[in-house]
């Protein structure tokens, strides 16, 4: 039976009130006015019902923090979390610890002739439960499954009982601990689901498997028990809603029967999919002969069909799709494993705010309100036996298997069963998933190739464009191994142009959804992830978005930009008020989805943060068909052109955003011209010694060196501001060959020549304040960068506001998902994924910057850039431990002014086995750019 109150009428938790609390499992208005009449199956919560509400037990933990104390413990929970015991990333677990607990209950007396079981949805790892002192059946192995015992005899309806259950982390069984607990994933201990009493009527329908096609075919397997004379099974399928759908149907049974097979068709169903998530529920009576009602029960549905058509796709309902998902832990900082439906549907959301369609569960089988979320938002789902390169012996593996399908398996969500990871699959269950689902589901083995899926973990660039080329169908489990900020979206756009628009891929899922990092409170709450084997997540461990959120949900939008040259920030020229459009739906016409339209006009620097709107309105929708072309036309006011910027936004039927765009009307120059005006009064002081020429406008005094032509220091009044030693070569070196001064004017002019890899820079302080630095270099061939550096003390540093593309910083293979507007961000030390958890992180490369303005302890420093294209970079960033191949190199000094920056690798693939993006920057000769700084108080 699953777990959730569309199946059993729930009359309350001990020890919480017994108002029905507010989950996804809840029945609705709708629901309630659909369920049928007669006995229903009742369920005393014995724990609370999730994470977020606990019943507290005693408890007693053999070894770590606070062994052999007795005291109370929340339920459900894992017991680290809760200061006992220890904490274990993988191996062996060592203290093996075992949790003692105790609890009392009271069972309605009104259960009496019921037969009452005992259900616990997960507890880690090996479980013994005793009922007054006495066994309730034989110990249960593997930590993520749900289990029951026949209790009917050991309980005392109506007066108090006793509960005991031991919980021992590791399991007796060594196969149990070789998939389970040696996994690269934290391992934790105790009942971490809830526990109920399920309470039956006598003759009952014990589970049901359905099959529920496109074409509107049903069929359902119905699970019998007590039946001790002539029955009849009757069935009617209805909308959520309550609507009929056809009428009942039925099939008579015999005394004694355990099963039962029903079926109908329904005419033109409306078919569930992960962009049309509707969802069905069929009405269960079990009545004797005679018309009595002996039980009933109400399961949900989704009319859908799944194939795997070999060496072509995936296909759902006749149509072909591609997966865009991630590996999925469950997991949260402060209770581990145990969870609820507000961090399922925390992290559904933020999936689905990427534009994925699909998850993994990473590795093990999730909560069930996991599943019925991805049911009614609609996400598929790969559901997983658990086995991380150790698989579970045939004997203990194929109860789980059971336990696994039979809970799971009228999930419409889920696509196919994955059959362990990474080697850690026992063939001989391959064959167990398809006796309890009567949909017969595509078995995977994610790493290999198994069911005609190639599932091949982290592939080059190379092998993924020969594999998506290939005879076999491609759906790779895992690829792009995020690790602190490498992977994820980085190299994404260049994978997915290939298995995108390939026939034969399906998609994959990206390692992985979330950091791992648990908030020890044995050191002070302090998050750890394991050193490097846990931030692995395009999410950090509180949900915080990492850089790569925003690349992921521009790239797998399924409204996508015809045109590569619409990618780029600056308007094109040749704009005519249309925007042509690809629809990477696989189901919906973009005529369902609404388009919106905004002019922006940025402020200047001091004038604040964001934009204003100076107009907005809606577009048409297009009638634009899945997978075809068309072009939304925006009904822009004739002086649009007046306006900084302008925005376009798409959201789904639903309401949620799914793509936009900002382009710049206005250019790098048109904002130079704007804020940086030539004095027309006043004049420029030089003074030359021996080493410099120190050059003075008003409050403002610049030196200069004569050994090298780079900005030695500038004072502001009597405040010194330490922005010294360039423009140097981010590559290479220069010699310099010429050195002269004059005055310009209102200004005054210092001018330097060079050989080498800097061919000359050109000083101009003008009256007003403004230092022009123009500087030339020629560059041919590839390098990591290509620009000039200076250096300015980090810790003066205290913030930046800035007009460029933001907020997160960028590599040169993770620019998608930045969008021009004028940002603001405090200075911070993050090591993304590994400590400081402050996101956006303040260092790294910021694309496309027009102006910046670096709060110091010395003032405001103000950047502005003459011309497109300008990458700043800000000082080196913190990373964390043993990064492996997820590093990215930054060029000398700690502030750069860059027209080319360096890509980053992923934890498998250093950035030469990544696709184009990644490559080296390929110089094309002669680079001239002209920036202003300015320096006030």
């Amino acid at each position: 039976m699953e777990f959730n109150r569309r199946k059993a009428l729930a009359i309350g938790t001990v020890g919480v009130a017994t108002a029905a609390l507010s989950t996804p499992g809840a029945v609705s208005a709708d629901e309630a006015a659909a369920a049928p009449a007669g006995p229903v199956t009742e369920t005393l919560l014995l724990t609370g019902s999730d994470a977020d509400h606990t019943v507290g037990w005693d408890f007693q933990v053999t070894a770590g923090r606070r062994a052999g104390e007795w005291a109370t413990i929340p339920t459900p929970s894992n017991w680290e979390c809760h200061g006992f015991g220890s904490y274990h990333y993988g191996g062996d677990l060592v203290p093996a610890e075992k949790g003692n607990y105790r609890h009392s209950f009271t069972p309605p007396a009104s259960w009496a002739g019921r037969r009452i079981f005992l259900v616990f949805e997960a507890a880690m790892t090996d479980t013994d439960v005793r009922v007054n002192g006495v066994s309730a059946g034989p110990v249960h192995r593997g930590g993520f499954y749900r289990f029951r015992y026949d209790v009917t005899a050991l309980l005392r309806l109506g007066e108090p009982n006793l509960l005991e259950a031991t919980v021992s982390k590791e399991s007796a069984d060594n196969s149990v601990n070789d998939a389970e607990r040696r996994g690269d994933f934290w391992n934790f201990g105790g009942i971490f689901r809830p526990v109920s009493l399920e309470a039956y009527p006598a003759a009952r329908i014990d589970r049901v498997a359905i099959d529920a096609r496109a074409d509107g075919t049903f069929a359902a397997q119905v699970a019998l028990a007590g039946v001790t004379a002539a029955a009849r099974v009757t069935a009617q399928l209805r909308r959520l809603d309550g609507t009929a759908v056809g009428g009942a149907f039925s099939v008579a049974v015999a005394s004694g029967a355990t099963s039962a097979t029903l079926t109908t068709t329904a005419a033109q169903p409306r078919l569930w999919t992960a962009e049309t998530p509707n969802l069905h529920q069929v009405e269960l009576t079990l009545a004797s002969s005679a018309g009595v009602l002996w039980h009933s029960t109400v399961e949900r549905f989704g009319f859908r069909t799944i194939e795997v058509r070999a060496g072509d796709g995936v296909y759902v309902n006749g149509k072909r799709i591609v997966l865009k998902g991630a590996n999925r832990h469950t997991f949260w900082p402060t209770s581990g494993r145990a969870s609820s439906p507000r961090l399922a549907r925390l992290d559904i959301g933020l999936m689905k705010d990427m534009n994925m369609n699909a998850v993994r569960m990473s590795h093990y089988p999730p909560d069930a309100y996991f599943l019925d979320l991805c049911d009614e938002l609609g996400l598929y789902v790969l559901d997983e036996l658990t086995g991380w390169q150790h698989h579970y012996d045939e004997g203990v593996g194929a109860p789980l298997v059971k336990a696994l399908v039979e809970r799971d398996v009228n999930h419409p969500s889920i696509l196919f069963w994955d059959n362990g990871n990474e080697g850690g699959w026992n063939t001989a269950l391959d064959d167990d998933f398809g006796q309890y689902d009567p949909q017969r589901r595509a078995v995977l083995h994610p790493w290999t190739t198994f069911s005609g899926v190639d599932t091949s973990h982290y592939q080059t660039y190379s092998s993924t464009s020969s594999k998506a080329a290939g005879t076999t169908v491609f759906m790779p489990t895992e690829f792009l191994h995020g690790l602190y900020d490498g992977g994820a979206g980085a190299g994404l756009n260049d994978y997915w142009k290939l298995m995108g628009g390939s026939q034969r891929s399906a998609g994959g899922f990206i390692w992985a959804l979330v950091d791992e990092s648990v908030a020890r409170d044995d050191r002070g709450g302090a998050l750890d992830t394991n050193g490097s084997r846990a931030p692995d997540g395009i999410l950090g461990p509180y949900r915080e978005k990492e850089g790569s959120f925003f690349t992921i949900k521009d790239i797998w939008s399924p409204v996508q930009l015809a045109s590569p040259a619409y990618y780029d920030s600056v308007f094109p020229a040749s704009f005519d008020k249309t925007v042509k459009l690809v629809n990477r739906y696989d189901f919906t016409n973009l005529r369902a989805c609404r388009f919106g339209w905004q002019l922006l006009a940025f402020p200047a620097p001091g004038a604040g943060t964001g934009h204003q709107i100076l107009a907005q309105g809606q577009a048409g929708a297009p009638d634009v068909a899945p997978g075809a072309t068309g072009a939304v036309t925006l009904g822009l006011p004739a002086d649009w052109t007046a306006a900084d910027a302008l925005r376009l936004s798409v959201t789904d039927p639903t309401g949620r955003n799914v793509a936009g765009w900002t382009w710049r009307v206005r250019k790098a120059p048109d904002f130079a011209a704007r804020l940086v005006k030539p004095a027309t009064t006043g004049s420029v002081t030089a003074t030359e010694t021996a080493a410099d020429v120190v050059l003075v406008a008003g409050a403002t005094r610049v030196t200069i060196g004569k050994a090298d032509g780079r900005l030695i220091g500038v004072r502001r009044g009597s405040t010194p501001v330490s922005l010294a030693n360039g423009p140097a070569p981010a590559g290479g070196a220069a010699t310099l060959t010429a050195f002269s001064h004059f005055r310009d004017g209102t200004g005054w002019v210092v001018q330097c020549d060079y050989s080498g890899d800097l061919a000359s820079v050109r000083w101009r302080l003008d009256a007003n304040g403004w230092l022009r630095l123009e500087y030339r270099y020629h560059a041919t061939g590839d390098h990591d960068h290509l620009g000039v550096n200076f250096d300015y003390p980090e810790a003066n540093v205290r913030g930046l506001t800035w007009l460029g593309d933001g907020p997160y910083r960028v590599y040169k293979n993770r620019l998608r998902g930045v969008q021009p507007d004028v940002w603001s961000k405090p200075y911070n030390n993050t090591a993304t994924g590994a400590s400081g958890f402050g996101y956006p992180e303040f260092k790294g490369y910021h694309a496309r910057t027009c102006w910046a303005v670096l709060d110091t302890t010395e003032g405001a420093v103000t950047v502005v850039a003459a011309e497109e294209g300008l990458y700043l970079r800000l000082f080196t960033p913190a990373v964390g431990p043993d990064p492996q191949n997820a590093v990215v190199t930054y060029p000398g000094g700690n502030l750069s002014l860059l027209d080319g920056i360096a890509p980053i690798g992923n934890k498998f693939h250093g950035v030469a086995a990544l696709g184009p993006e990644s490559r080296p920057n390929a110089a094309t000769g002669d680079y001239h750019r002209t920036v202003y700084f300015r320096f006030d108080a």
